[in-house]
């Protein structure tokens, strides 16, 4: 071999550790970018959460309007009680964005790479593409957070004690997110941690379109205009979390009930939950508390996206003022 060609060679690999350091570099980035922007939208949104979660795991008979739920909650827990469970969803958002867009950049990453290598004219992820990288990224999500999610859904439902807020009963003390964990290890064990996992696997079909469409339309936006800034992402990330929290919210129903379902209740699996729930309440009961829960979802994924460019943006700016390092021997 000759010289040139070895040096080629060793300036290949020598580059290899760098280019991968950098790689892991932008997805941690990335994914530190997606939490912080998950806990400003949630907390600008958090009311709007805690009424569509307690409408969605209410009986029929205690049906009521977004405004009387609000109302009620007021007069019986005040002002904070639109904030119950506020930090185990802060705690939990910050978990589930971090998770999510590091494996989703990661696998990203895999598909830019190997279009590359295929001389693919464009490195942009296809439809398909985006829909396995949010199928992967949101699968490894759901097993990690689900846990966070349950305790958080009993607080937000049950802030009161054991009595929801919308039936009668006196109020007790506020169960912190500590002591809902410790009562659900000590009631139900370990397994009640993990219950709606079946349907949350399934709503990972709402990350794959929402993303999918984000991606999509961002795409043909910077085709058209070379660079996609946060006012145009809170827009694309508004439209694609509406269109993707309106086909699979039936699932968001039954994921919620299941919960909340105490282990002396039913214990249904999903397809008798969505039977149970057809018989006891009709069609309706599926889509209980629609209203709260897309414009909570819409609004939260438009200022994801907007705070998420943000801090990126942000973050790509700091990294830049950092002294380069010297390079790997």
């Amino acid at each position: 071999m000759s010289q040139p060609a070895e040096n080629t060679v060793q300036q290949s690999k020598d580059a290899t550790p760098t280019i991968s350091a950098a790689q892991q570099g932008d997805n941690i980035a990335h994914a530190l970018a997606g939490a912080g922007g998950g806990i400003l939208s949630m907390a600008l949104t958090y009311p709007l959460i805690t009424l569509s979660t307690r409408a969605q795991v209410e009986s029929k008979r205690a049906h009521s309007s977004t405004y009387d739920a609000a109302r009620r909650i007021v007069q019986r827990e005040g002002l904070t009680g639109l904030y119950s469970g506020l930090d185990s969803a802060l705690f939990g958002i910050s978990v589930t964005n971090f998770v999510y867009y590091y494996w989703y950049e990661w696998t990203r990453a895999g598909f830019e790479r190997a279009a590359i290598k295929a001389g693919r004219a464009s490195k942009k992820l296809t439809t398909i593409e985006s829909m396995i990288a949010g199928a992967i990224a949101g699968s490894a999500t759901v097993l990690i957070t689900n846990p966070i999610w349950v305790v958080n859904t009993r607080m937000t439902a049950r802030s009161q004690g054991d009595t929801l807020p919308f039936n009668d009963g006196k109020p007790s003390k506020k169960p912190s997110t500590i002591s809902t964990l410790v009562s659900l290890f000590r009631k139900e064990g370990p397994t009640a941690l993990f219950a709606g996992v079946l349907p949350a696997l399934v709503l990972v079909i709402n990350p794959i379109l929402q993303y999918t469409i984000f991606e999509q339309l961002k795409n043909a936006l910077e085709r058209r205009r070379g660079r996609v800034m946060p006012r145009d992402a809170f827009y694309l990330g508004a439209i694609g979390k509406l269109m993707a929290t309106s086909i699979t919210y039936p699932y968001i129903t039954i994921k919620s009930r299941m919960h909340v379902a105490s282990k002396d209740g039913p214990q249904d699996n999903m397809i008798e939950s969505l039977r149970r729930i057809i018989r006891e309440e009709g069609w309706g009961g599926l889509y209980k508390g629609i209203g709260p829960k897309v414009t909570q979802s819409v609004i939260t994924a438009a200022f994801l996206f907007a705070f998420k460019d943000a801090l990126y943006d942000m973050s790509v700016t700091a990294r830049r003022k950092v002294p380069a390092k010297l390079p790997l021997k």
